[in-house]
């Protein structure tokens, strides 16, 4: 009896040790991106919007991490509207904020709008889905912001069901 119970307690021992020694699974969360056909899409409802109102427009969609995933840039839309769509969008995810928003927000000459890459004006908005930042899209080229921002909305709102699934 004495040698089953030594047995038994060295078994106990021996698994309790293994256990110990598993290492534990890795844990995960994850993290809802935005794909490049639904990134198109929103861009192209943003681009036909504006063309819609005579807007020749420059939009640019940027992923969670800030770097562009999408720009389009209409036949007669100026060159600049390129960066300036950038901008819009990468501030926008930023701050997960519209950018018109941002405007008046930072007072004071050496505040966060210095900042390269940073722009603080109507046309950017955030993405998101799943409850989380996904994204920003930006849009320059209208003669206002205002209209840039619209155009912008009219594309998140293109894809607006496909981010309820997030």
């Amino acid at each position: 009896m004495k040698r089953s119970l030594i047995a038994i307690s060295i078994t106990i021992a021996c698994m309790a040790s293994a256990k110990a020694a598993a290492p534990e699974a890795p844990v995960t969360v994850p993290i809802p991106r935005l794909v490049m056909d639904l990134a198109v899409k929103m861009a192209k409802a943003s681009i036909d919007t504006c063309r819609k109102q005579g807007f020749n427009v420059a939009v640019t969609v940027v992923d969670r991490g800030g770097h562009p995933q999408v720009v389009l840039r209409d036949t007669l839309s100026m060159d600049l509207t390129l960066t300036i769509s950038r901008q819009k969008a990468y501030t926008a995810m930023s701050f997960n904020s519209p950018t018109s928003q941002l405007e008046g927000r930072f007072p004071g000459s050496y505040s966060v709008p210095k900042v390269d890459g940073l722009i603080i004006s109507a046309g950017g908005l955030p993405i998101t889905g799943g409850g989380a930042i996904i994204g920003g899209v930006g849009v320059s080229g209208a003669p206002t912001g205002e209209q840039d921002e619209k155009c912008a909305q009219a594309g998140i709102d293109a894809i607006k069901f496909e981010l309820e699934r997030f």
